[in-house]
C-alpha cells in the first residue's frame, strides 16, 4: 500500500488518481468499527469513479461535501469476497498510463464485489449529487 500510495501521490496531476487507490483499499480492508464512515465514503468513492466516471479530485470534493451535510452512515454489509485484484497486482503492472489503468480495474474489481450493497450506495449518494 505504501508503495502504491509514494506512486499516485507522486502524479502531482489534477485528476488526483491517489483517492481511487485509498478507496478501494478501503472497500477492501473494512474493519470491524463502530464507526460506519470508511465503508460509505470508500464504496461511495468506487460509485462515483466506475460508474459515474468521476476523477479522484471530484471524489474527494464530494467526500467532502456529504462530511458537511451529515454525520450518520449507513452500515454497509462486506462481502465474502472483496474482488480479485490488490494492491499487489497493480503494483505488478509498470509505472505510467498502464498501472494507471489497472489502478481502475482494481478499482472496478472491488466496486463489483460489493454488488449486493450497490443500490444502497446509489441511494446514499444520490443525495449529494
Amino acid at each position: 500500500m505504501n508503495e502504491l500510495s509514494y506512486y499516485t501521490l507522486a502524479h502531482g496531476d489534477s485528476a488526483f488518481i491517489h483517492q481511487h487507490l485509498v478507496d478501494a483499499y478501503g472497500a477492501q480492508h473494512v474493519p470491524e468499527s463502530k464507526s460506519t464512515i470508511g465503508a460509505a465514503f470508500a464504496l461511495a468513492g468506487l460509485y462515483l469513479a466506475v460508474e459515474r466516471r468521476f476523477t479522484g479530485r471530484q471524489v474527494q470534493s464530494m467526500h467532502m461535501l456529504m462530511a458537511s451535510k451529515s454525520r450518520q452512515w449507513p452500515r454497509f454489509e462486506p462481502p465474502q469476497g472483496v474482488g480479485p485484484l490488490t494492491v499487489a497486482d497493480v503494483l505488478r503492472v509498470q509505472p505510467g498510463p498502464r498501472r494507471d489503468r489497472e489502478l481502475m480495474r482494481w478499482c472496478a474489481s472491488v466496486w463489483a464485489a460489493w454488488s449486493s450493497e450497490q443500490d444502497r450506495v446509489r441511494e446514499m449518494v444520490a443525495r449529494f449529487l
